[in-house]
This record gives structure tokens, sequence and C-alpha cells, in this order.
């Protein structure tokens, strides 16, 4: 057996063109979606991650707002700067790229974000409506992962899924998006007794706990869907995810790669987050 290799990079583009059309149509009536990416800081990676989404931005049709600040910037002036942009009708989005510096404290700072406009779905209220069954702008990366096990006929009702990590940016907002479709779910953790022994019974595999390579052909069901949303960078400089991709394409019904997985199925949803708020954004 070798799996499917679920093509993130190839689905993304599909996304993002489709979202091109919704923005050429919303701009038709005056209404062109805006994006506004805050930086606080120098930190490399941050800025490629930025570089990233205000390409994906272009590309689809959205106006990009970038917003760079310098490391020592206060926190309150942070805070002023969002509370602008929640005000500004040319913004549909906002998004604060993390890490923020040790000073400023993150929880504060993303949910000062309006609701409306937060596209990365990080606030309480929108992680609310995700529990709830609500519509609203849902996590990103979860989005993307449901997404590609939808286009890659990945059966989700009945299946059982195991998630691997429990943040609320990616482990408990996929269980509950896995829920909402009607999987049964378990959620894994540090903590977790005998880790092989519950990933071994996963239909669908959720790995995102950061650890390189963590997840071994000996932790997979033959045949499983495994989503691989970890991204770390080895010592060599190269890239890999949470799960040890050729002995595990090896045994998996189907699989994402690092890079080229889940990573620009990201962005590619926060993008359509943009599109679906300008949607709802009342006329001014």
């Amino acid at each position: 057996m070798s799996a499917i290799i679920i093509d993130g990079a190839a689905m993304a583009r599909q996304v993002l063109d489709e979202q091109k059309i919704r923005a050429a149509q919303l701009a038709q009536q005056g209404r062109v979606p805006g994006l506004a990416v805050v930086l606080v800081g120098d930190d490399p990676a941050s800025a490629v991650y930025v570089r990233s989404k205000t390409r994906a931005c272009r590309e689809a049709g959205v106006q990009s707002f970038d917003t760079r600040l310098p490391a020592a910037t206060a926190e309150a002036e942070l805070l002023q700067r969002i509370d602008a942009l929640n005000a500004d009708p040319r913004v549909h989005g906002i998004l604060v790229q993390l890490p923020l510096p040790p000073h400023i404290n993150a929880v504060t700072v993303l949910q000062r974000i309006a609701a409306a406009k937060d596209v990365d779905g990080f606030t309480w209220r929108s992680l609310g409506a995700l529990l709830d069954g609500h519509a609203g702008l849902a996590p990103c990366t979860p989005s993307g992962s449901m997404l590609m096990l939808e286009r890659a006929g990945v059966p989700i009702a009945g299946r059982h899924a195991v998630v691997i990590g429990r943040s609320s940016i990616v482990g408990k907002p996929a269980a509950l998006m896995l829920l909402e479709r009607n999987a049964t779910v378990t959620i894994c953790h540090s903590r977790t007794v005998d880790l092989p022994a519950v990933t071994r019974q996963a239909d669908i595999l959720v790995c995102a706990i950061g650890k390189p390579r963590m997840v071994t052909a000996d932790m997979v069901k033959p045949g499983a869907a495994v989503i691989d949303v970890g991204i770390n960078r080895l010592p060599d400089g190269k890239l890999c995810g949470d799960v040890d991709f050729e002995p595990v394409r090896a045994r998996a019904g189907w699989i994402t790669p690092v890079p080229g997985g889940v990573g620009p199925m990201t962005i590619a949803m926060l993008i359509a987050n943009v599109i679906t708020a300008t949607e709802r954004a009342p006329l001014c």
C-alpha cells in the first residue's frame, strides 16, 4: 500500500482561484475585500509568513493593509492600532502575526479584534460560535485540514478521528469540526496513556504537536487518513512534519506532505475568511 498524497499546494491554488471569483463579484459592487496584517518586531519566520499572506491577497484580489511596528512597541499602542482597524470600513479582516514580543500579552491583543473581522478565528466569540455549531469565522488551519479531507474523498461521518494536540488554534477546533461532521472524536495530549494504542484506532489521524517525526508507522492504522499539521525545522535546515512521512505513507490510505500540505491551505482559508467577512459586512 502507498498512500494517496493530498497535495495541499495544488488544492490551495484551486481555493484561491475560487476566492478570486468571489472577490471580483464583490468589487463589482464597490466592496473590495481588505485584510490588515499587523507585524510587531522583526522575527524572520513571521516576516516570511506575512509576505506569503500578502502575496495570496494580491493573487485573490484582496487589498492588503500591512502595519509593521518595532519590537519595543507598547501594548497600549498596539491596542490603539487594532481599535483603529476595527473602525476602518476598508478593513474586513485583521490578523496579528504571532508570536508577539514578550512584554505584550497576546491574549489581550487577540481578544481586542472585532469578532466580525477575526479572520484567524482566535477570539473567544469565534471559538464559542464554533463550539455551538454556528457559522462564524473558523480557525484557518483546521478549516483547511477539513477541506483537504473532503476534497480528497475521505469518509468522515461515522469514522473514528483521533486528534493529537489540544491547542485552541488547531487541536480543539479540529476536533469540533470533525464532530460537526459526525465523526467519533478522541483528543490525545501529553498525558494520554499509551498513545500508540489510541492512534492505531484512528480512521482519521490529525497530528498537531510540533515534534518532528513523532508519529511513526506503527502508530497508524492501515488505510487511515493522516493529516500532518506540524512544521518543524531540522538541524540541517530542512522542514518536516510531526509524521515520519515515508514509513507512514507506506501504511496509510491518505497523507498530507510537509511542506506542501496543510500550510498552503491555511493561507487559502485565511483569504476565504476575508471574503466571507466582506460579504457579511454591513453596507456603508
